[in-house]
Order: structure tokens, then C-alpha cells, then sequence
């Protein structure tokens, strides 16, 4: 191949310097042409490949299995931030390109897309034809569970939610039915938490609209799995969310007044402090009635006084021997009219008569009742744990280290925080200084990946890949094809060697016609030194054109005898 392009190259040589680009391609041969064509035409596709590999990306899905909805929200928000999209599933899927997902996911997510892809009531506006009542029930049952999902997430520290309903089916003929049950799952924004309040909220909206739903039936859990209500509201320390509250408040408190104690004295940064109350909520009461003897000088005091008196006369019962003088009937009473009354004595041995006097006196008897009820949320114990650092001493040098605290030292820290949480020792309260060095925390090492596996610098190779790859390819065939042609395009004429004297000057010049071996000698009017005349110059001039080379070998050898005669 070397050979036909240095042919290729001789070849074009013989074409003049001053000929068209035409007829130096003309002048070649086929196979360069063809290898300079094919070259040129591997070159344009090259270029094209690389403009359209920098303008293609490479796109991954950003959310699959979105809503209409949905999808016109996010195709909103991406338009905003100015990042392409595509489309693929029939418009459910939504592609971005793959180095811009994650960061684009990240703020739809601070936006709340995609929301949840839960229907409500419209799930009734299209029923269908022969639908039966297990299918109603069904999409009744899922209406429901949509609006609450979308009532709950209209809440400011939920970001979504999932509401599940076990609703039985209703029937006569079992003596007892079972009831219904929900489940609540939410998933909190950042940062936010539920109280209590919130939560007893969304209990009771749950409860409220399903039929004969008990708050004590419904279930929330968060995104965690953790459980956020409790049976009967208690939990496992039988303590509810308002005794937790108030027992937090305790041990905060009193923790913070040990820390404004002893941090002034130790420092801020050399100081873990921990206190524990034990509460007692246990609520009694105490009935208690005292009655007193009524003794002594102060007389009793009368509460009723009844007094009653009856007078009758009653027959005296027969006596003596039956007989007439026992049957006579009684005789007539005689008493005076006016004088002091006598107690009726019986005038007959027949009848009698009868007084009688009843008196009842109640009196106030002393009488205490007395009720006694402890309060709730007494404090039964207290205890304190606190952990001082070293103290930071400096030797003579100026070296800093560290040095344990006295005893004396630590016995002055306990007294203050006795003082500060309230020591009792009747109660059973405790109170421990510790001192002992802190572990300072280690700085976080530096990554250790190595600079070729850096995600950035993946991705700037994996960018760079394909243009370089075509930029080779190009190069190759430039050496291999195009240039070797352009070479043998471009290739100068020889340049021609000094005559011997005697030789013919056809030899030396690149001319068809031979020259006579007849020694050429300069014209009369190019000899001598003086100025040449207008028909030696035209001569001059045509023979220059005519053989231009073997002008050039005269100048030459006029130049060459000037040098000869000065030496």
C-alpha cells in the first residue's frame, strides 16, 4: 500500500502546482480516491453520531403509577424547575433524566407529590350494571375510607395517610353482632409529631363516621410502625399521656436546676445530669363519724320533749260466788259538784278506774363526720445521677491536662444539688456525684474511596466515554484513510539536480521535448553587464515560461561563476 500511494504520490507530482483541486483529484489514482472519499464519509457520520449522542440523556423513571391528577401536578412543578420529561406507559410512568432523579424527587417530596391515589364518593357516581349488594357494600366501604384518608391528610403535620375499615356484615339471625374496627396509618412531614389532642382528634373523626364504631376500636399508627394510641388509655407504666406530661415536667424542672447550679461552677460542656421521679397517683378517700358521751357540767340539750295522760273507767271483772247478788248491776257514782277532784275510786264493786301518763325526751348527741381525700401526683422519691468531668489544669510548661476533683469538692456539688431538687431522707431520696474523665468524640475520618471511584468523577467518565470513543475512531481513520490520501494530493515536485556539463538539459527538466545537446549559450543581450532591451527581455520572458527549469539552471550558473571570479 505504501508503494501504490508513493506511485499515487509521483503520480500527482507530475499535475502543476497551480492546477485546480479538480484536476489533482482527476490525477490520482482510483484506490486513494476511493479511501479519501470513504474517509471524508466516515468522518461526517462520526460528527453527526457525537451531536446527536451529546444532545441525547439518559432518562430513568422519576414516579411510575401516577394519577391524571397526579401526573399534571408534577409535570406542572417540573415545567417550574425547568427539568425535561418523558412519558412512557401510556402517561402513567414519567422519566427525567437519570443524573437529575433524586434531586428532583427530593423537592416534589417537600411538595407533597405525588398525594395519595385515593377515591372518595365519585366512586359512587358511576355504578355498574349489575352490580351486586356485596359489591356496593364493597365500594361504599372504600368511599368512606377515601374521605377519611383525605380528611386526615388535610392535617398540617401529616404529609399522608391510610385508613382501613373492618365494617361486618349485619344479620338477624345472629344473636350477637360483631362490631366494626378501623386502622390509621399516617405518615408524619419532618420534624412534626401528634399530641394528644390530635390524635383524640382523629380517633373520634374516625369513630364518628362509621356506625357503631367504638373510639376504643380504632387503631393509629405512624410511619414507623410505632402504635400511637393506647387500650383504655393507658400505657405499659399505667400512667396516661397526662401523667407522663406531668411527670416530665418534674424531672425537667429539677434537672434544670441542677444544671444553672453547677454549670457556672464546672462548665457547661463538663456536666450530664439525670433526674427520676417516682409519682404516686393513686387517689384515696376516708369517711370517718366520732360520736361524744354527753358528760360533764354543760346540761344536754333537749331535742323533743312529748309527754302524754289518758283517764278511763274499765269494769271490774266479777268476783266472789256466782250467783244473784254478783248479777245485780252497778250503782250510780255520787260525787260533790264543786271542790277538788278525787281519783275516781270504783262506787260499785262492778267497775273501776284508770290513769295513765307517758313522757318521751330526746336529746343532741355530738356527732363528727369527717372526710379525708390524699391528692394525686405526690412525689414519693427522687433521685439524682450527675457525672462531672475532670478539672483542666495546666503544668508549668503550659501543657494542659486534666486532674480528678477532691473529695471535699465533690461533697460541696452534692450539697447543692440536695438543695436543689428538694433532698429528703425521710422520703428516701438519693443523690450521686460521679467524677470521671469524658471520652472526647473522634473527629469523623475522611473517605477513604479512592479518587477513580468518586460518584462525580463516575459520572464526568461515564459522560465522556462516547465522544471519546468516537473522537479515536475519528482520529484513526484520519491517520489510515484520509491523511495518506491528502498526502499524495498535496505532494510537491521534486526539486531538480545541477547539470553536468555537456548533458542535456531534457534530463533535468520535466519536458516531453528533448533539447539539443548543442551547448546553450547565452543570448548576446544577457551578457555583460548592461541593461537588457525590450526584444531580449520578452525573449527572456518566453523562454522562462516555455522551460522554466532550465532558466532557473542558467541563473544558477551565472550566480555560481560570479562566486568562482570573486574567489
Amino acid at each position: 500500500m505504501a508503494n501504490e500511494l508513493t506511485t499515487a504520490a509521483n503520480t500527482a507530482s507530475a499535475v502543476p502546482a497551480s492546477a485546480t483541486l479538480g484536476a489533482k483529484l482527476a490525477a490520482l489514482p482510483l484506490r486513494p480516491l476511493i479511501m479519501l472519499a470513504l474517509g471524508t464519509a466516515a468522518l461526517a457520520a462520526l460528527a453527526i453520531a457525537l451531536l446527536f449522542s451529546g444532545n441525547k440523556s439518559d432518562y430513568k423513571v422519576l414516579f411510575a403509577g401516577v394519577s391524571d391528577k397526579d401526573g399534571g401536578a408534577i409535570i406542572a412543578q417540573l415545567n417550574q424547575m425547568n427539568v425535561p420529561y418523558r412519558h412512557s406507559d401510556g402517561g402513567s410512568a414519567i422519566l427525567v433524566p437519570a443524573s437529575q432523579v433524586h434531586d428532583v424527587r427530593m423537592r416534589l417530596g417537600t411538595l407533597g407529590l405525588p398525594k395519595a391515589n385515593t377515591g372518595g364518593y365519585e366512586l359512587l357516581d358511576t355504578p355498574k350494571f349489575g352490580q351486586t349488594q356485596a359489591g356496593e357494600n364493597v365500594a361504599i366501604k372504600r368511599a368512606l375510607e377515601g374521605e377519611l384518608t383525605r380528611t386526615i391528610a388535610s392535617l398540617n403535620a401529616v404529609q399522608n395517610a391510610r385508613v382501613m375499615l373492618a365494617i361486618p356484615a349485619t344479620s338477624g339471625f345472629f344473636r350477637e353482632q360483631q362490631k366494626p374496627s378501623a386502622s390509621v396509618v399516617v405518615n408524619l412531614h419532618p420534624g412534626r409529631t401528634l399530641d394528644a389532642s390530635q390524635l383524640a382528634g382523629i380517633v373520634h373523626l374516625v369513630s364518628a363516621s362509621v356506625p357503631e364504631l367504638s373510639p376504643k376500636a380504632v387503631s393509629v399508627v405512624d410511619g414507623n410502625g410505632a402504635l400511637l394510641t393506647q387500650q383504655d388509655g393507658q400505657n405499659a407504666l399505667g400512667l396516661d399521656a397526662q401523667q407522663l406530661k406531668y411527670v416530665s415536667q418534674i424531672e425537667g424542672t429539677l434537672q434544670r436546676r441542677v444544671m444553672e447550679l453547677l454549670e457556672p461552677v464546672v462548665g457547661r460542656e463538663n456536666l450530664r445530669a439525670s433526674v427520676t421521679a417516682e409519682v404516686d397517683f393513686s387517689e384515696s378517700m376516708q369517711v370517718s363519724e366520732q360520736y361524744r358521751p354527753n358528760q360533764g357540767s354543760e346540761p344536754a340539750a333537749v331535742r323533743t320533749q312529748q309527754t302524754s295522760e289518758s283517764t278511763g273507767n274499765q269494769p271490774t271483772p266479777p268476783t266472789g260466788v256466782p250467783g244473784a247478788q254478783t248479777n245485780q248491776p252497778p250503782v250510780p257514782a255520787s260525787a260533790p259538784v264543786n271542790g277538788q277532784g278525787q281519783r275516781l275510786q270504783p262506787t260499785q264493786p262492778g267497775g273501776a278506774g284508770q290513769t295513765r301518763r307517758d313522757a318521751t325526751t330526746q336529746f343532741e348527741v355530738d356527732k363528727t363526720h369527717r372526710t379525708t381525700r390524699t391528692a394525686t401526683g405526690t412525689v414519693k422519691r427522687l433521685s439524682a445521677a450527675v457525672v462531672v468531668n475532670h478539672r483542666s489544669v495546666s503544668d508549668g510548661k503550659g501543657k494542659p491536662s486534666s486532674a480528678p476533683l477532691t473529695e471535699p469538692e465533690i461533697q460541696k456539688l452534692t450539697a447543692l444539688v440536695e438543695q436543689g431538687i428538694g433532698f429528703s431522707k425521710e422520703r428516701g431520696d438519693t443523690v450521686k456525684v460521679i467524677n470521671t474523665p469524658f471520652k472526647a468524640d473522634e473527629a469523623p475520618k475522611a473517605s477513604e474511596t479512592p479518587l477513580w471511584q468518586q460518584p462525580w468523577l463516575v459520572d464526568i467518565l461515564r459522560a465522556a466515554a462516547i465522544p471519546a470513543g468516537l473522537g479515536f475512531i475519528a482520529l484513526l481513520i484520519v491517520m489510515t484513510m484520509v491523511r495518506p490520501a491528502l498526502k499524495a494530493l498535496n505532494a510537491p515536485s521534486p526539486k531538480p539536480e545541477k547539470p553536468e556539463p555537456g548533458t542535456q538539459l531534457s534530463t533535468m527538466v520535466d519536458d516531453v521535448t528533448p533539447l539539443p545537446d548543442a551547448e546553450l549559450k547565452m543570448p548576446a543581450a544577457l551578457e555583460g553587464p548592461q541593461m537588457l532591451g525590450g526584444d531580449s527581455l520578452e525573449r527572456a520572458r518566453n523562454m522562462a515560461k516555455q522551460n522554466p527549469a532550465a532558466v532557473a539552471n542558467i541563473v544558477r550558473g551565472l550566480m555560481s561563476g560570479a562566486e568562482e571570479k570573486a574567489t
